[in-house]
């Protein structure tokens, strides 16, 4: 870096000290805090952002979000050139830069950095940063320091896109990187649009079954998603949508209510009630990366039926699995390899959902738990899907394949199966966000297939019966301690104590059980599943009391 370069340093940052006693980390969530001690940390992702534009000479997106936080919270993200999450190796440089203490201490490490990546100063592009926020009231002073750390870099150009989803923020960095459209209204039309392609291929003999209630009601989490939802819904003009908790209506973003919420006390969110049985309804998070959906009981006591990430993935997969046998079944195609499917879950998957893929015939493959590793062993399939049970998930494409199907269209005779197969796969590809879960994107992804089956939220909610499970936390001196292997599903270290769950679980009827050090807490977490509730809480209680004895 040049004098003035590190000048112009000297003077922003020291108008953003970090606060004492506060170690942030970059996790999959980016940086979360409470919103109070944040400017500092936004400030330096900023600049954080502006070197990453400069490294790759393309677009970069900075979320100011803090998903299903509490209102008080924030917390900012980057998103790489693909849309997709910050590359893991500048991981470390964003926890070093945030936690740097004094603005000299921030240069130096700048300094070395910039040297050490090689980052062109004088590039053919300058740095070009994309910024959002979701509605939460400290998002706009945020916004405001992440922009005076990205035009702390000499020549670097932020641009307000405004209150977004998050899904929105990565799309429009795809977008623009790719040569595209990348606005609001490209977003909307993009959608609407593949929405309404998908509609009009639905067989005129299963569409529309007496058993589907064409209504959906719509929980926002007092959040951006239902303000957005209302604008799509206005574009579609199809879909009889109610949503209710939007950031226009009186609710606190995320409290009592939303996806998170939803799936984990499997209870109704605020504003709905007994009226609402036998209407299908969905939830959103407060960034609406999540989606949920549930049916409410008769009675006003009772659990809601929840239907979670597992078993929107299973409905995305039946119907994408219909498509390609389509494809297959056609002699005048054979050309084509055949497509590669793949499933990919966590060990958190509930097990009656693995079985049920796995019995479609489907590859299903695992992952640590955590999106970046989900999104990225589903790229390497022509169609990869996955989904977390809290419901963040995406359809993802290959290249290859979209090109493939896109010379495909143009040869197979109008109005064969197969001709109608690739339309739909396409239309997939377009409706569903490529770069990153998307609550929006997904809910009109499931009720284009449940037209299309035409099943009720009842009909889909029964394709499998989930497992009793249960999760509990360990509190341990050093999680450090547990290493694990096969996708967290196996500890290594230390020894013995994986020979101790196996011979606890192989006491219960399609038991099932693993623990891993948490990513965040001093905690071990366990997780645990048999063929009924008590049993499972008996095995999860044991396995909490092996891992105390092993780890003190």
């Amino acid at each position: 870096m040049n004098q003035e370069q590190r000048s112009l340093l000297l003077n922003s940052s020291s108008r953003f000290l970090p606060p004492q006693g506060v170690k942030l980390s970059y996790g999959t969530s980016g940086f979360r805090e409470d919103a109070l001690l944040l400017s500092s940390t936004v400030y330096r992702v900023g600049i954080l952002a502006a070197l990453r534009s400069l490294k790759t000479q393309s677009v970069i997106g900075v979320m100011i979000t803090a998903s299903h936080n509490q209102v008080s919270d924030n917390g900012v993200k980057i998103a790489d050139p693909s849309g997709g999450m910050l590359s893991q190796h500048w991981e470390p440089f964003a926890d070093a830069i945030a936690n740097a203490p004094s603005p000299q201490h921030l240069i130096q490490l700048i300094d070395e950095f910039v040297d050490k990546e090689r980052i062109p100063f004088d590039g053919v592009k300058p740095a070009e940063i994309l910024l959002g926020r979701d509605t939460r009231p400290s998002g706009e002073a945020l916004l405001q320091a992440a922009r005076e750390g990205v035009t702390s870099i000499v020549g670097a150009v932020a641009m307000d896109m405004g209150i977004l989803t998050t899904p929105q923020l990565h799309w429009m960095v795809r977008a623009r990187n790719k040569g595209m459209k990348a606005s609001e209204q490209d977003y909307f039309e993009q959608l609407s649009s593949s929405f309404r392609c998908l509609m009009d291929l639905i067989p005129a003999e299963k569409g529309k079954s007496s058993g589907m209630n064409d209504k959906l009601i719509v929980d926002g989490a007092n959040g951006v998603g239902g303000v957005k939802l209302k604008v799509l819904q206005k574009l579609l003009n199809v879909l009889d949508i109610e949503v209710r908790n939007s950031s226009d209506d009186e609710g606190v973003l995320n409290d009592g209510a939303g996806a998170d919420y939803v799936q984990k006390e499997k209870v109704v969110p605020r504003a709905f009630g007994s009226k609402d049985s036998g209407i299908r309804c969905a939830s959103f998070d407060g960034d609406a990366d999540r989606l949920v959906y549930f049916s409410v009981p008769h009675e006003s006591n009772s659990t809601i039926d929840l239907v979670d990430g597992d078993k929107m993935l299973s409905l995305f997969a039946i119907f994408i699995k219909e498509q390609l046998s389509f494809l297959n079944e056609k002699e005048d195609i054979k050309d084509c390899h055949q497509a590669r499917l793949g499933i990919v879950q966590t060990a958190y998957a509930n097990g009656a959902s693995t079985d049920y893929l796995k019995h479609l015939g489907l590859e299903v493959n695992f992952t640590p738990t955590g999106v970046k590793y989900l999104h990225e062993k589903a790229a390497e399939f022509d169609i990869g899907i996955y989904f977390e049970a809290n419901g963040h998930g995406a359809v993802l494409f290959s290249e290859s394949f979209v090109g493939w199907l896109e010379a495909k269209a143009n040869k197979l005779s109008s109005g064969s199966e197969a001709e109608k197969a690739v339309l739909r796969l396409l239309a997939v590809s377009k409706l569903i966000n490529q770069a990153v879960g998307d609550a929006l994107s997904g809910l009109l992804l499931v009720e284009v297939i449940l037209q299309h089956t035409g099943w009720s939220i009842h009909r889909w909610s029964e394709l499998y019966h989930d497992l009793p499970s249960r999760q509990l936390k360990v509190k341990v001196a050093d999680r450090t301690a547990v290493i694990t292997a096969n996708a967290e599903t196996v500890v290594v270290s230390p020894p013995g104590l994986q020979d101790a769950i196996d011979a606890e679980t192989a006491k219960y009827p399609q038991g099932r059980c693993f623990v891993r050090p948490s990513g965040t807490e001093d905690v071990v977490r366990v997780y645990a599943e048999t063929s009924t509730q008590e049993a499972t809480d008996t095995l999860a209680n044991s396995v909490a009391k092996l891992v105390d004895q092993f780890l003190g």
